[in-house]
């Protein structure tokens, strides 16, 4: 098995991380401008469509709405902690018989026929988490889709500039005084990273040629028993579009949600996202501008890709 996907199994499946994922909405509002945009996405392309694989599912943020639709969805996770976070969800919301839970990794889907499902999705980055298998994976998302593939994945012009600002994140907090760990690691270190940070042109360049971020230094955490974050190959436009097109998907169309809400300060973020009005008017033009194929790769950490079969 890969380093890789042992990395991902070790980090999704730590006990926490159902409740902690379940709340990202409420906490980081990259997280809200990226989940409206696919969600626009998807309900505007829902048409004939119904069955639906969800790979890497989480918490079941879109499998619970497509259901909620009328799609019966396949849940497709490999994490444990988060499908149980998600079956709970999909209790309360009335769903919980259209879905169907799979504990399971994105590198193995042999499982499913050609053309099982009318749509296929996989969001919030889970294929770039299959270094060295994210080509294989994307093919065989394609494989067993019929209709309509979705899938989001980590941008490299995305990423670039998290190593020219490692504060980037405080930039999206919703809420400095919420419980979450993250939110108050990311506001009890910012001086010391804004202190301790250098600039380093190799490592940008390396990023920019290899699209890899970790690597030796994950592999050993992993050894010692730590749960570092995922390796993660992280994709150029052009690059991501190729693939599809290498498989056969057609008509396809690239999105880099959180584009525009990267130019504006956490001051004017959180404003507007307190203002019902201000946020729903928000959301439509981020997902507008967002939309445009000159600014694709800028999205705030990931590339968004759908097309037909």
């Amino acid at each position: 098995m890969d380093y890789s996907r042992k990395i991902s199994e070790r980090l999704w499946n730590m006990p926490d991380k159902g409740e902690l994922e379940s709340h990202r909405e409420e906490t980081f509002i990259d997280d809200i401008i990226q989940k409206s945009h696919i969600e626009k996405e998807l309900l505007s392309h829902l048409n004939e469509i119904k069955t639906v694989f969800d790979g890497g599912a989480g918490c079941g943020r879109f499998s619970i709405l497509l259901a909620k639709h009328g799609c019966e969805v396949t849940h497709f996770d490999i994490s444990q902690p988060m499908i149980d976070k998600a079956k709970e969800l999909a209790e309360k919301e009335g769903v919980l018989d259209r879905i169907t839970f799979v504990n399971g990794a994105l590198e193995s889907l042999e499982a499913f026929k050609d053309k099982s499902f009318d749509m296929v999705i996989s969001f919030d980055a889970p294929v770039s988490y299959t270094y060295p298998n994210q080509e294989k994976v994307i093919g065989e998302l394609v494989r067993i889709c019929r209709k309509r593939i979705m899938i989001s994945v980590s941008s490299r012009l995305g990423y670039l500039p998290y190593l020219a600002n490692p504060i980037q994140k405080n930039q999206f907090i919703l809420d400095e005084n919420c419980d979450d760990p993250f939110v108050k690691w990311c506001i009890g270190n910012k001086a010391d990273a804004v202190e301790a940070f250098r600039f380093n042109k190799d490592d940008v360049m390396k990023l920019w040629e290899e699209g890899l971020m970790g690597g030796d230094k994950e592999i050993a955490e992993y050894e010692k028993g730590g749960a570092p974050w995922c390796i993660t190959y992280t994709f150029m436009p052009d690059e991501l579009e190729e693939i599809l097109k290498r498989y056969g998907v057609k008509n396809i169309q690239l999105a880099g949600p959180g584009a525009y809400a990267r130019t504006l300060p956490n001051e004017l973020l959180v404003k507007i996202m307190k203002d019902s009005n201000q946020r729903s008017d928000f959301l439509d033009f981020c997902h507008r501008y967002d939309s445009n194929p000159f600014v694709c790769g800028m999205g705030k950490d990931n590339l968004f890709a759908q097309g037909e079969l």
